[in-house]
């Protein structure tokens, strides 16, 4: 059974954002695989140190409570090719739009997607 420092060195998703909001001006991030696990910090090393806090937090109410902790993803258990059904209305103005920018309807999708 892992601890909590091993399950901290596991490669973990972070996702970061800057933001600007009401709030005014921070960095706000995630630990992808736990659900919840997130946190905020007005410069990005604040951000990753406030993040690893709550991680630790996080796996550790886990290992207490016996709880299942999700292992982080793996790039190579994907394929990178996934099929999605659309409305034909909508492939028709992808198909289009694509046209009009002179990219491929695959490039168009993935930079919608990316956004």
């Amino acid at each position: 059974m892992l601890n909590i420092r091993d399950y901290m060195e596991l490669p973990y998703t972070r996702i970061v954002q800057e933001m600007n909001d009401e709030s005014g001006h921070y960095f706000y991030g995630r630990i992808l695989e736990l659900d919840g696990c997130q946190s905020t910090g007005d410069t990005i090393e604040e951000l990753y140190e406030s993040l690893n806090e709550a991680m630790e937090g996080y796996i550790e109410v886990k290992l207490e409570n016996g709880l299942p902790i999700p292992k982080p993803e793996k790039v190579d258990d994907y394929s990178g090719k996934f099929n999605v059904r659309i409305p034909k209305t909508l492939h028709q103005r992808l198909t289009i739009e694509a046209e009009n920018e002179g990219i491929s309807l695959n490039s168009l999708v993935l930079y919608k997607l990316a956004l």
